[in-house]
């Protein structure tokens, strides 16, 4: 370390208190040049990234303006931003340049319509409403309006959100419009709309219009294309520097790189393994070719966690090592141990908001409680209890749609006709959702009529129906007279079932493509909503008081009130303890993670993975894990994301048997994986425990390591059939693995085993699968 870095971090230390670890004050001194930081949660990664702007400063001269630091949201930005302030108070920041790639690739975009005498409009986020009647032109509307035209229908608000994303993934992963078709959309025809939404937004003369993903593609292409422009952003910087990285979309990491070509001064922040974002098309595996792009790079791994418990941070650390197709990285704390991992299994989906909410009135500190889950339905069913408990929560990303969508909507309609079913208008919207079968002729005719009557008695005596019609519709009649006086949840009961409205949400979603297991469980919310109360009113108050509870929690981010966050939102996060709900095989990982692929783990598999991870990570001390058996009426399977938990935190216990004189009693297998700096994953290699002894014999093809166990460790029963060493194998022999199945043998060495699976070949330690008996003959 040179001299200024030495009185750099001494002078630091003394002012702020901030004492870096070694890692980190290598990646504040490698200035020059491409390099990697790869950051383990908790590792401290914004306090590295602001000193390393401090010393380019303070100890090199670099004046602040030829600094730029993007990164992916505005809330990094400004954290960014206000760290520095406070770290480098005598530097103020108007000269270091502090934004989110958007607004980087904004002022480039604006730059070179400028210059092509081209205008624009933004047509996303807030926009003016026009004069007199006219719509304003913003992206959802005319999306809508563009999906009635190709499709002859309205745009559910599930299948705009599934459009926009679609929308938003093909444009930044640069795929050529000519290949959208191949981008999978379960949203009809939805590369025709896409490219019908592009030619409406170039067809103003002089003018185009543009979403936020336009920005991103314009600034790439003009950045490509002008030298000029290219020069002139280039010339203003001499150093990048990037966070959050593994977030970064493919067209994103053109921009930079586009921008850091001259000087290559271009420091990259980022962490492979909470790479959570690829179906928003961000692009973890330019970080693993990040070499190819730069041969001379830096990589420096930041490992420590200053976050967590040990207990957490090793479980943790030993889970994501699941996955293949990341660095080679081992987080550690020198943190002490807290309570181990609670997993605890419920009967029903049902009990976990009672049972997070019940443990939440025992905390004195409710801000340091966080909730999490992968779906944002699952918020309701949690606010609904921690309201009627009168506990204090804030919904960092809640998700309104739940109060305004069809099927709430649908149920609503039912009610109200239970009121009075006099009026054929209330009939109208739900005529084609219920047993009674009646037509949009039907219907036409009944509206026709101005009476006064039930529309029931006036189907039956003035409308043409088929014969099985008029019992029908006689029962119906009954029904909705019946629901009048019966509790919220009797009533929605009654309307899925005997007024036949599940039946025809299954059938729109075999014709529509809907989640059928995400619509019923939004009546299964309502039913929960309805619990307790005792009438119609009473259930669209509730509802009402709910959405405005939504949208008050907002004003609960800074006050001592319990976090309510999917598991995506809550990067970036830290609470003393978390709990993760719904751990299912279905949610985490869904059904489509978990669907299998030619040659091994799906990607999406990995994502499921990171997504846990980044969840577990989230807690500093205490950290409980939820299932259940049933949900919905129907049996549940425990995530095996849980039970890996469980055999990490508490792993069989196995005896080595070994061809050595006297056998000791193994230490325990150790389930974790280190992978190779090709991103693929290979066998861990730790030290022995303290005071165990090696002892190896036999042959050196043999590969038998019999490790001893800590003193007083038991041997647990192991397999009778299990191999106790690799004698006599040939390439070729069956073998069976307990976690992996058959497999074929390759080779064995004194620290491994490789042996060929159907999902690829695997390097197995020796010691372990020896030790545990983890191997057999077929």
């Amino acid at each position: 370390m040179t001299g200024a870095g030495k009185d750099f971090f001494a002078r630091k230390q003394e002012e702020l208190g901030v004492a870096l670890n070694e890692v980190q004050k290598k990646a504040v001194l490698q200035t020059e040049g491409a390099l990697l930081l790869l950051a383990s949660p908790g590792s401290g990664k914004t306090t590295t990234i602001i000193m390393r702007i401090g010393y380019l400063i303070e100890a090199k001269g670099v004046h602040p303006s030829r600094i730029k630091a993007v990164t992916f949201s505005r809330a990094s930005a400004q954290d960014m931003k206000d760290r520095y302030n406070r770290f480098f108070p005598g530097n103020p920041d108007g000269g270091v340049q502090f934004s989110t790639i958007h607004s980087f690739a904004f002022e480039v975009m604006r730059e070179h319509l400028r210059r092509s005498r081209i205008s624009f409009q933004i047509i996303e986020g807030e926009v003016e409403q026009p004069e007199e009647d006219e719509l304003p032109l913003h992206k959802k509307l005319i999306l809508r309006d563009l999906y009635r035209k190709v499709r002859g229908e309205n745009l559910t608000e599930d299948q705009m959100e599934e459009l926009t994303t679609y929308i938003s993934y093909v444009k930044n992963k640069l795929i050529p419009e000519r290949a959208w078709p191949e981008a999978k959309c379960d949203v009809p025809e939805a590369a025709l709309v896409a490219k019908e939404y592009e030619a409406f937004k170039r067809s103003f003369p002089g003018k185009v219009l543009v979403d936020y993903d336009d920005m991103l593609v314009i600034a790439n292409e003009a950045l490509e294309k002008s030298g000029e422009l290219l020069w002139k952003y280039q010339n203003r910087f001499d150093y990048v520097l990037t966070d959050e990285s593994q977030d970064t979309s493919l067209v994103q990491h053109a921009i930079i790189e586009k921008l850091a070509r001259r000087h290559g001064c271009l420091c990259v922040v980022a962490d492979d393994d909470q790479s959570i974002y690829t179906w928003r098309a961000a692009e973890p595996q330019y970080l693993l070719d990040f070499r190819s792009v730069f041969p001379e790079a830096v990589v420096l791994k930041m490992e420590q966690n200053y976050r967590s418990s040990r207990n957490i941070v090793d479980i943790a650390n030993k889970f994501i090592k699941r996955n293949e197709n990341r660095y080679d990285k081992n987080m550690f704390t020198r943190n002490p141990g807290s309570r181990p991992i609670y997993l605890k299994q419920l009967e029903d989906y049902k009990g976990q908001a009672k049972y997070v909410a019940a443990a939440a009135e025992k905390e004195e500190s409710l801000s340091e409680t966080a909730v999490l889950y992968r779906n944002n339905a699952s918020s309701i069913m949690l606010m609904n209890e921690f309201d009627r408990r009168g506990i204090p929560f804030y919904m960092k990303d809640g998700d309104n749609r739940f109060f305004s969508h069809w099927v709430l909507e649908d149920v609503l309609g039912f009610m109200r006709m239970a009121y009075t079913d006099k009026r054929p208008d209330l009939l109208e919207k739900i005529h084609t959702k219920m047993s009674g079968y009646i037509s949009k002729v039907q219907m036409a005719a009944l509206g026709a009529i101005d009476n006064g009557e039930s529309v029931f008695d006036n189907l039956i005596a003035h409308v043409p129906l088929q014969d099985y019609q008029p019992k029908q519709l006689a029962e119906c009649k009954e029904l909705f007279q019946s629901m009048r006086a019966m509790e919220p949840r009797a009533a929605i009961r009654l309307i899925r079932f005997k007024l036949g409205y599940e039946r025809a949400i299954e059938r729109m979603c075999e014709r529509l493509g809907f989640r059928k297991e995400y619509l019923i469980g939004i009546l299964n919310t309502l039913e929960d909503i309805a619990d307790g109360l005792e009438t119609l009113e009473d259930f669209a108050n509730r509802l009402k008081y709910l959405e405005a509870a939504m949208k008050a929690s907002k004003k609960n981010k800074n006050a001592d009130a319990v976090t309510f966050s999917t598991l995506h939102s809550a990067k970036g996060l830290e609470f003393e303890r978390v709990f993760m709900i719904d751990l299912i095989d279905g949610i985490i990982p869904s059904n489509e993670d978990m669907k299998k692929v030619d040659g091994g783990v799906s990607p999406l598999m990995e994502e499921a993975v990171r997504l846990f991870y980044v969840g577990m990570t989230r807690a500093k001390r205490e950290l409980t894990l939820l299932s259940y058996n049933r949900r919905d009426g129907e049996e549940a399977k425990e995530s095996q994301f849980m039970e890996a938990v469980r055999q990490l935190q508490s792993p069989p216990k196995a005896q080595a048997q070994a061809p050595a004189p006297t056998s000791a009693p193994a230490r325990r297998p150790e389930a974790a994986w280190n992978a190779g700096t090709d991103g693929r994953r290979l066998p861990a290699r730790k030290p022995t425990a303290p005071n165990a002894k090696r002892n190896t014999r036999g042959p050196a093809s043999s590969g038998v390591t019999v490790t001893e166990g800590r003193p007083g460790e038991q041997p647990s029963e192991r397999s009778p059939s299990a191999l106790k060493s690799f004698e006599g194998l040939k390439p070729g022999d069956a073998l069976l693995h307990s976690a992996f199945g058959a497999g074929e043998f390759i080779a064995a060495s004194r620290e491994t085993i490789e042996i060929r699976f159907g999902i690829g070949v695997r390097k197995l330690s020796a010691a372990a699968c020896i030790g545990a008996g983890l191997l057999s003959r077929p």
